[in-house]
C-alpha cells in the first residue's frame, strides 16, 4: 500500500477513536433538565398520580416546602417556592449499555492497533493487545452511571379550560419522557 492510503487510514481511525471516547464518556453525563407539562386533571388528582407513580419507581421524598411558606418575591430560585417537592432514587446501570460500550470500545482499540501494526509494522501483532483496554469503557459506565437521580416537581392550577393544571419538573430527560408516556402529560413550550 501506498504512504497516502495508510497515511489516511491512520488519520480516520484515529478520528473515530476520538468519537468513541466522547460517546463512552456522554453515557454518564448528566441529562438533568427543566420541563413544563400540562394535564386534563384537577391539581389534587395530578398530585395523587405523580406520587403513586414515583412510589412505583422507588423515589422517596427526600424533602417539601409547605404550601404555607409566603412566597418570596427576591428569591429566584423556582425551586424552593411552596409546594416544590424534591425526590430521591437510586438509578442503576445497564448491563447491555456496559458490554455494548465494551464491544463499541474493544473493536474500535483493535481496529487502531490493526492500522498501526501495518504502519509500523516494527511493532508486529503486539499493537493488537490494545483491545485488551476495551472493557475498561464498560467499568467507567458502569461505575458512572450508578447514581443517585433527584426529581424537584411542582403541582399549579391554571385557568386555562382544556388543561386545569401544569406540572413544573426538573429530572433527567428520560424519566420525564417515561412520565409523559404514563401520565399521558402534554409538553408545554
Amino acid at each position: 500500500m501506498s504512504d497516502p492510503i495508510l497515511a489516511s487510514t491512520f488519520v480516520l481511525t484515529l478520528l473515530l477513536l476520538v468519537g468513541l471516547f466522547f460517546f463512552v464518556r456522554a453515557s454518564v453525563k448528566d441529562r438533568t433538565q427543566e420541563y413544563i407539562l400540562s394535564s386534563d386533571l384537577a391539581g389534587e388528582q395530578l398530585m395523587q398520580q405523580l406520587r403513586q407513580y414515583f412510589t412505583q419507581r422507588a423515589y422517596q421524598v427526600i424533602s417539601v416546602v409547605p404550601e404555607d411558606r409566603p412566597r418570596s418575591p427576591e428569591t429566584r430560585d423556582l425551586w424552593s417556592q411552596p409546594g416544590t417537592i424534591t425526590l430521591s432514587g437510586q438509578v442503576r446501570p445497564s448491563a447491555f449499555l456496559a458490554f455494548f460500550l465494551s464491544a463499541l470500545t474493544v473493536s474500535g482499540l483493535f481496529c487502531i492497533g490493526l492500522v498501526l501494526s501495518v504502519v509500523y509494522p516494527q511493532l508486529g501483532s503486539s499493537s493488537l493487545g490494545l483491545a485488551l483496554l476495551g472493557p475498561a469503557a464498560g467499568l467507567f459506565y458502569w461505575r458512572g452511571a450508578g447514581r443517585e437521580e433527584r426529581v424537584d416537581l411542582r403541582v399549579e392550577q391554571t385557568e386555562l379550560a382544556p388543561r386545569p393544571s401544569r406540572v413544573l419538573i426538573r429530572a433527567h430527560r428520560d424519566e420525564v419522557s417515561e412520565l409523559q408516556n404514563a401520565l399521558k402529560l402534554i409538553e408545554q413550550d
